[in-house]
């Protein structure tokens, strides 16, 4: 192709058949800017400084029980397995792909900017890049699909992305929030180990010049304080891990920031040494069910000043309007920006979009927390397939953006305008 003249380039986007890479409500992107930093400070790729302000799409990529109002069935893997007992593998495999094209579409990009967020965090299942089965498919996997049509959503709305890694190869953290099986193996397995490295060089060299990206959340919470008899070594391996980890991205994409988790859900900072590996590196926190005072927020802050490094807090929120007011307030104050977790979600008021129950939803919760280790135990637990069938279908209807339920004082409450 010939180079356009900017005349050339003027009039095809005014023609709208070229993209300025401008949103009308957000952040203007240029193809060759990106985020810095500058000491505790994220720096625009015009000079200003950029304090992150949004929420967490959790539940789309990576799917978690309490999302459904279920309590034992936890896990990305066990709703699953509950659904195929339920309902069949083929019905499973249409749920799946229908959730994912109705729970997060641009209509909720589109909502978010208009609140005046200015950056999103997305979760994501390692699965989505691999040959494993996940949320439908076995091969084929769809997950640059998913997130190339976020990222084209967040550029037209002009919203960051952050990418995070939630769920693990091998599991990271040791408990259902990484969809694992009960302890953090990929810090104990070489094979795992590789995979994470391959799929996040793969995710960097597939956006290395996407500046909608604002960096790699490499790790959700890894490491839970459940092995106290193993937290000493698994704590030990968790900065060289990230190092290697931004040594594979570097080969491919020297662009975009790295953001590291604490150990112990995204906590302990007490684990890292070396603040200096990388330029374009920050950390990310985490923290929920604590008192809004100072005290509750010093150790980050502490741990900030002492390695001049941006911090964010990655996930916080799930509670009530008042207390999330007040934690939003003490975070601006300590210049500490933040994604509050989450988004949407069923059965709690603690979110930007509230989705309906269908009608009859004890149903599906009463046969997947019903217990069935045996095939007759499946058997009795079932109810009629198709009642369950139906009321799969409303969910899916009741999640798309057009008819959930906005929780504007919550909206309020995390700094944006509802």
């Amino acid at each position: 192709m010939k180079k356009l003249t900017a005349t050339a380039a003027l009039l095809l986007v005014l023609a709208g058949l070229l993209s300025p890479h401008v949103s009308k409500c957000g952040q203007s992107f240029s193809q060759h800017g990106f985020l810095t930093i500058s000491g505790h400070d994220l720096l625009t790729p015009d000079g200003k400084k950029f304090f992150i302000k949004g929420t967490n799409l959790g539940n789309w990529l990576n799917p978690e029980g309490y999302m459904f109002q279920l309590s034992k069935t936890s896990s990305a893997r066990l709703i699953d397995n509950a659904l195929r007992e339920l309902v069949g593998p083929d019905f499973t495999n249409s749920f799946w792909k229908q959730f994912k094209d109705h729970y997060i579409t641009r209509q909720d990009i589109r909502y978010i900017a208009k609140t005046g967020a200015n950056s999103i965090r997305v979760p994501f299942h390692y699965k989505l890049f691999t040959h494993e089965d996940y949320m439908g498919l076995s091969t084929g996997q769809d997950g640059f699909t998913r997130l190339d049509s976020l990222v084209s959503w967040c550029r037209e709305s002009g919203l960051y992305v952050i990418l995070d890694m939630h769920d693990a190869p091998g599991g990271q953290t040791g408990d259902n929030i990484d969809d694992s099986y009960g302890y953090p193996w990929l810090f104990t397995s070489l094979e795992s180990r590789q995979l994470f490295l391959k799929i996040w060089r793969e995710i960097a060299d597939h956006y290395k010049n996407e500046p909608v990206v604002l960096g790699y959340d490499l790790l959700n919470e890894p490491i839970a304080h459940y092995f106290k008899e193993d937290l000493p070594k698994l704590n030990a391996a968790l900065e060289p891990l990230y190092k290697e980890a931004v040594a594979a991205i570097r080969t491919v994409d020297k662009n975009h920031l790295v953001l590291l988790g604490g150990a112990q859900w995204d906590g302990n900072f007490k684990v890292f040494h070396d603040s200096g590996f990388d330029k374009k590196m920050m950390y990310t926190c985490h923290r929920y069910w604590c008192d809004t005072l100072q005290a509750n927020i010093q150790d980050f802050v502490h741990f900030r000043d002492s390695v001049n490094r941006p911090l964010y807090m990655g996930e916080t929120g799930e509670n009530n309007d008042k207390w999330v007011a007040a934690w939003t307030r003490l975070m601006v104050k300590n210049n500490i920006g933040y994604h509050y977790w989450p988004y949407k979600r069923m059965g709690n008021p603690s979110s930007m979009m509230h989705v309906v129950a269908p009608d009859d939803w004890k149903v599906i919760v009463d046969f997947a927390e019903s217990s069935r280790t045996g095939f007759d135990q499946i058997r009795k637990a079932r109810p009629d397939q198709e009642k369950a069938k139906k009321i799969l279908l409303q969910y899916l209807e009741n999640c798309k953006f057009e008819n959930c339920i906005p929780n504007p004082n919550y909206t309020k409450a995390i700094g944006l305008n509802p």
